[in-house]
């Protein structure tokens, strides 16, 4: 017997098949990259950077050197933390 016999009775099902899993794919896609976004955005947004250079992250090559620059580089809110405990320092004495 034919395994295909749901098709040859009902053909329209394959592409009608197709389009719902090409759509479901595209959801879960669009929703991952739509967190991944939020979290770098937060990262940049905690270390002292503006929100924006989360966005970067979605472009290729450029995520690469984005995440090297966010590990090594002098972190705004560390520079700042930094001038205040040498102000500090400088009025105690």
């Amino acid at each position: 017997m034919n395994s295909n016999v749901w098709t040859q009775h009902y053909p329209q099902v394959e592409p009608v098949f197709a389009i719902v899993f090409a759509l479901l794919f595209a959801f879960i896609v669009l929703v991952i990259v739509a967190i991944k976004l939020l979290i770098c955005c937060k990262i940049f947004l905690k270390a002292g950077y503006s929100w924006a250079l989360g966005l970067l992250m979605l472009i290729p090559i450029v995520n690469i050197i984005m995440a090297f620059y966010l590990a090594f580089a002098d972190w705004p809110i560390h520079k700042e933390l930094r001038s205040l405990k040498q102000k500090q320092n400088n009025i105690t004495g």
